[in-house]
């Protein structure tokens, strides 16, 4: 049992463990607590039995079919090693033929897969037996133009899923940035996407708009893009988890994209989102292994918190991210163009509207996307191999957390009031507005 005034936080595979200073008050924003299910094959068995909105993939399959199936990258917890299994079992007892199933990593447009990981995305045994490829976003040898949108974005999709007669997806319902929710049609409509696709949706007019929010999925353009895009491209059944902190397995659904979609999204609203009283001065926000492996996928972290739907931090006040950042910044294209974009402009002014003006690159989002949040608080980095990274970043490192607790306390004094959000990136705390 720790002591009263002492906390922990997420940091790689462990964790960090700092004293709040004296005068300092604490509270703490947690996801629900839910048992998570205690067997995962038979609940993923039981899905596939009885899938929302759809029949079972054994019956919509057919020998002779072309299948695709997208998976999630490494940087995603989607537990692939179970329900790429469940699925190509599924396929199998319909009689479909190994070789005609392509197993595609949606890496979007992060950096290809290796071979190891896809061993642990799928295990060694699958990745042996069946034809396994990342998405070529840049590649238009490899992509199919599937028009524009009603809301003007362009669609190009990797050949692969598109000329398949049976696209099928896997993924995590969990909250994000841009979509409201990941999971569902994300897999497929951003991980197999060209580069025009997700440079439209991650532009600043998508990422600007006010629909465009944590948690929400109702009138927002990038979540309806989404929709369009899996469309066009086929998506026809999706095999999706909600997950809890430790990355145990929390609900199952499978079916239709859009039924199984809404069934886990109301459960996991029901787990993530946790009220709070008003803004903090200080918000700690943990990440942990593998989104804090690089500083493109850790500055989720504050950019979540501070995009839910009303920021969680008072103005000029602190995000506090532990991140130990063993990848530096990243070594994807898009993670290279956050990183020149956050480096080599003169302030973040300059990023804001330089983007605003000339628009970016995919990747390049998250740049604008952090300079949104520092043009109104400061962010530190406690624990990153890179501090100079952090630094060059316009972030500020600290070794520590109490180093951290002491650059913001010199700042702000010593009554400050602290919000611990021990799971930034699976907890949305919602600020309840009071009615007289």
């Amino acid at each position: 049992m720790m002591p009263k005034n002492k906390y922990r936080v997420n940091y790689g595979k462990s964790y960090l463990e700092f004293v709040l200073p004296r005068g300092m008050q604490m509270d703490v924003a947690d996801a629900k607590p839910v048992e998570p299910l205690q067997d995962i094959n038979l609940a993923v068995a039981d899905a596939m039995a009885h899938p929302l909105g759809s029949r079972p993939l054994r019956e919509l399959a057919q020998s002779g079919q072309k299948v695709c199936l997208v998976f999630t990258d490494i940087t995603r917890s989607s537990p692939d090693s179970i329900l790429v299994p469940a699925l190509l079992h599924e396929l199998e007892q319909a009689g479909v033929r190994d070789e005609d199933v392509t197993l595609l990593c949606g890496i979007g447009m992060h950096r290809p897969s290796t071979l190891e990981e896809k061993r642990i995305k799928l295990g060694s045994q699958i990745v042996k037996r069946y034809t396994v490829i990342d998405n070529e976003p840049q590649n238009p040898a490899t992509l199919v133009d599937l028009g524009i949108t009603p809301g003007g974005v362009p669609v190009q999709m990797h050949k692969v899923a598109v000329n398949a007669d049976l696209l099928i997806a896997t993924g995590i319902v969990e909250p994000h940035q841009y979509a409201g929710y990941s999971g569902g049609r994300k897999t497929v409509a951003i991980g197999a996407a060209g580069e025009p696709l997700v440079a439209f949706t991650h532009g600043p007019a998508f990422v600007d708009h006010p629909g465009t929010r944590l948690g929400k999925i109702e009138n927002n353009p990038f979540h309806d893009a989404l929709v369009e895009a899996s469309r066009r491209a086929g998506l026809d059944f999706i095999l999706n988890v909600v997950l809890n902190d430790k990355k145990q397995v929390l609900r199952v659904a499978a079916g239709d994209p859009e039924d199984a979609f809404l069934d886990l999204v109301a459960f996991a609203r029901s787990v993530y989102e946790v009220p709070i009283a008003h803004a903090y001065d200080i918000v700690i926000g943990g990440v942990g292994h593998p989104k804090d492996s690089n500083l493109y996928q850790a500055s989720r972290a504050p950019t979540y918190l501070y995009f839910a739907p009303t920021p969680v931090v008072r103005p000029n006040g602190f995000l506090i991210i532990p991140a130990r950042c063993e990848e530096g910044a990243g070594s994807g294209a898009g993670e290279q163009r956050f990183l020149s974009a956050m480096r080599d402009s003169p302030d973040i002014t300059t990023i804001l509207a330089d983007a605003r003006e000339n628009g970016y690159p995919p990747g390049q989002q998250r740049a604008f996307v952090l300079a949104k949040v520092l043009e109104k608080a400061r962010i530190i980095i406690v624990g990153s191999d890179y501090p100079d990274l952090v630094s060059d970043c316009k972030m500020i490192p600290a070794k520590t957390m109490a180093e951290a607790l002491s650059i913001a306390e010199q700042d702000l004094g010593r009554s400050c009031n602290v919000l611990l959000v021990p799971h930034a990136m699976l907890t949305l705390p919602v600020i309840q507005t009071r009615h007289r």
